[in-house]
């Protein structure tokens, strides 16, 4: 008998919206994650007080851990603190390093996770990965993806701009990295999965053709939802796969490289998907991703992420290194230390061409045409 459909691990629940953390011991309970309300509850430094506050009574069966770092050696530290007790599931509140933390600590003890985003910096929210620093300098960790995504818009209004502004540098890039897995898959026979394809392209289109700013509240849940879609995308897959190509290796070689002076991520995987897409000879799609990204004031060149054009070479050169064995167009290119130079200037001369008469203003305000 034929397999007519196939199960598919996704969140009981994803509430998008203002408010959306107070009903966090509602869905709690509805859900039979925990009805007796013992959890961990892991937080950041900068909202775990404020927060706390806010459920002293509603949650006082939960014991509170704070994080410090995005380090392995962070995430087992909490896995050691919450071990000590039995608890239902653990809950993380916070950005992207406080749910990397908590979803690896929670897949080392086995307990459920649910994820309250303070900000999109990332597609961290909802994906079956932990990204977090390590002796070697920064590696993925595959774990369980959470059970459940809250993303409170109260507390997303609150966050740094530019945290924001990275989660549309990591959605868009996914377009690059869905273009290198098509290669791979009819250049190399790499199998690929056409419903992950879906999600992830889907996701990066909603939020690249969407007119509004994070200034707007339609804008930044199309952005939660794509970044949550963008996780699920890596559920089905089984792998990074449908958002990290070409784009990402860059954004590695950048964090090994230069440790002290790497950006946020989603603000280097978006500037790896412009140079990606330059080097494919598309330049629709390399004009569109510079447009969007300047548009909400992200890095489109090497010197906006505070590194020369040799520097930039260098890190080209260096990222297939970083994901040994995964084709993207760097790897396709087969790219000489002359042909970087050569790129890499090219590159440059575009992007900067392109916003130097731009049709969007870098603050998300459409112009009139010239």
């Amino acid at each position: 008998m034929p397999l007519l459909a196939r199960m598919i691990p996704a969140p009981l629940v994803v509430d998008v919206r203002r408010g959306a953390l107070a009903e966090l011991r509602a869905i709690l309970a509805d859900q039979r994650i925990s009805t007796s309300g013992r959890v961990a509850i892991a937080v950041g430094a900068t909202y775990g007080p404020v927060v706390r506050e806010t459920f002293r009574h509603g949650l006082a069966g939960a014991d509170w851990f704070t994080v410090d770092g995005g380090s392995i050696n962070t995430a087992i530290k909490l896995v050691h603190q919450i071990r000590r007790q039995r608890y239902d599931a653990v809950v993380g509140i916070g950005g992207g390093t406080v749910l990397d933390v908590t979803k690896f600590a929670a897949a080392r003890l086995g307990l459920p996770m649910v994820a309250v985003a303070t900000n999109l910096a990332h597609d961290g929210i909802a994906s079956p990965i932990s990204t977090l620093d390590n002796d070697a300098g920064r590696g993925s960790y595959g774990v369980p993806a959470p059970i459940a995504v809250l993303v409170d818009l109260d507390l997303i209004a609150q966050a740094p701009p530019r945290s924001v502004r990275s989660g549309i540098g990591e959605i868009v890039s996914n377009l690059s990295a869905i273009a290198d897995w098509e290669a791979a898959h009819s250049l190399r026979g790499e199998e690929i999965d056409g419903l992950a394809v879906s999600l992830a392209r889907t996701a990066a289109q909603a939020v690249m053709n969407h007119p509004g700013s994070i200034l707007e509240d339609t804008f930044l849940a199309v952005l939660a939802e794509g970044l949550v879609l963008s996780g699920i995308s890596m559920v089905v897959a089984g792998s990074s796969r449908p958002s990290s190509g070409a784009c990402h290796e860059i954004s590695h070689a950048i964090d090994l490289l230069h440790p002290t002076r790497r950006a946020y991520h989603g603000e280097q995987v978006g500037l790896g998907a412009a140079f990606a897409w330059f080097l494919r000879g598309d330049l629709d799609t390399f004009h569109a991703t510079v447009d969007c990204l300047y548009r909400h004031g992200l890095p489109v060149r090497p010197a906006d992420l505070g590194f020369s054009l040799e520097e930039f070479e260098a890190i080209v050169a260096y990222a297939p290194q970083t994901r040994p064995g995964r084709f993207t167009v760097l790897e396709e290119a087969a790219l000489t230390p002359a042909r970087i130079e050569a790129k890499v200037s090219a590159f440059n001369d575009h992007a900067s061409a392109r916003i130097a008469s731009p049709a969007i203003s870098p603050e998300g305000t459409v112009l009139e045409d010239l």
